[in-house]
């Protein structure tokens, strides 16, 4: 079965809030045995989104539409899907007294304009809103279900999870469907595309696709089969050799992250690490302690900015701050030993570069970033140049990834 999905609201569409409900949908769509057909966002014109509904109802077995369903004149959704329906709009009113007494709970006075969420199209289905105002809607119109949902995130999901999901499961059957996201780090999209170009033939099954985001690039598999066992077992396979194909910039599937990657195999083999940070700022150790029972490695974080503080704090000569400078592979070294030696951790990163957007020269221009690795057998540095093209927040987030992902391939190895 094939789907659109409709966004509703001007400020969707002028980009004034992004658009994460489609992208969630589309997932969640896959892995009920959907296809989704098409994304479309319209701004808060009746005449549009009811031009829109009819489109969609026309050609697809599911249509969901999110937004619009505010307690204002300019929210179209509900008048639109009534006029595509051709059905007056009707009070429910248990829908009102949900709104009624969820104003009730909160200890805010209503405003007689809320009402006008309890207006549900004659013949369809009001879907119970249990974390907003908005009630949902379900109705048939042309081949299509058509299901309303708001348009606030948070409502959204809880209502397709617990009104929608299972009904959307049952009208994808005839195949099970099956995902895996494989996360990597360290091979650009267009190399992974090469390795993997067998796999990511058109009309094959699974599907394999790649998506870059901030530096990390995920590899989403999507088998389909008669039975579940049968499109885990396909997913299984190419999953497997993903692996093989990709090795070690594979560190995660799912949604984990780098930090939490690295934090698993930390505490998998019971070591620790303290982090110094200059152009950084103190983004690794947060990275690193944003991960849950991270007190079980993550020892210390110096934050070294200033060429005093690496000399104060660590312990780096300043004869070699003179000679080399503090963005040096010398100093990165002895930022890393220094660290380690003071925190007494099992590993220590270091961290020294130009994040921008000034401060380049010739010789060590903006994006360079020198990167420490100290452990028990030595220290290791790597010459990173990230490119003057990325700004000051893009350069110190892809040191901080590249630092976690030197010392993961360290524990692997």
């Amino acid at each position: 079965m094939d789907a659109d999905i409709l966004s509703i609201g001007t400020e969707v569409a002028c980009g004034a809030v992004v658009n994460t409900n489609a992208a969630w949908l589309s997932q969640k769509l896959i892995e009920l045995g959907v296809t989704p057909r098409r994304q479309v966002t319209v701004a808060d014109r009746l005449s549009d989104v009811r031009e829109e509904i009819e489109r969609s109802a026309a050609s697809v077995g599911l249509l969901m539409i999110t937004g619009g369903l505010g307690p204002t004149r300019d929210d179209p959704t509900r008048e639109a899907l009534a006029a595509a329906l051709g059905q007056p709009l009707e009070p429910d009113e248990a829908a009102a007294e949900r709104i009624r007494a969820f104003f009730r709970e909160i200890g805010r006075p209503m405003s007689e304009s809320n009402l006008r969420q309890a207006l549900i199209p004659r013949g369809c289905r009001v879907l119970e809103n249990l974390w907003g105002t908005a009630p949902g809607i379900r109705a048939e119109l042309g081949r299509a279900v058509v299901y309303a949902l708001p348009g606030v995130p948070r409502e959204m999901r809880e209502m397709f999870t617990r009104s929608v999901e299972a009904d959307v499961r049952a009208r994808g059957k005839g195949s099970a469907v099956a995902v895996r996201v494989l996360r990597t780090y360290g091979l650009g999209e267009s190399v992974i595309g090469e390795r993997l170009s067998n796999l990511m033939a058109a009309d094959r099954n699974p599907s394999v696709g790649t998506q870059a985001s901030e530096g990390l690039i995920s590899v989403r598999i999507v088998g389909r089969g008669a039975s579940p066992a049968e499109a885990k077992r396909l997913v299984d396979e190419d999953a497997a050799q993903v692996r093989t194909m990709l090795g070690d910039s594979v560190f995660g599937e799912g949604d984990e992250a780098l930090d939490a990657a690295v934090g698993r195999l930390l505490a998998g083999v019971g070591r620790t690490v303290a982090v110094a940070e200059s152009c950084t700022g103190g983004l690794i150790a947060k990275s690193l302690t944003d991960v849950p029972g991270s007190s079980a490695y993550f020892v210390r974080g110096y934050v070294v900015y200033s060429n005093e503080s690496k000399v104060e704090l660590l312990g780096v000569g300043p004869a070699l701050i003179e000679s080399h400078g503090a963005v040096s592979e010398q100093v990165a070294e002895a930022m890393a030993v220094g660290c380690r030696d003071r925190a007494c951790s099992d590993y220590a990163l270091s961290v020294t570069g130009i994040a921008g957007p000034s401060g380049g020269t010739p010789d060590k221009p903006v994006g360079l970033v020198y990167i420490g690795l100290a452990d028990g057998t030595g220290c290791t540095v790597r010459r990173m140049t990230f490119g003057g093209h990325l700004d000051r927040q893009a350069i110190r987030d892809r040191a901080c990834k590249t630092a976690l992902d030197l010392l993961r391939r360290r524990l692997l190895s």
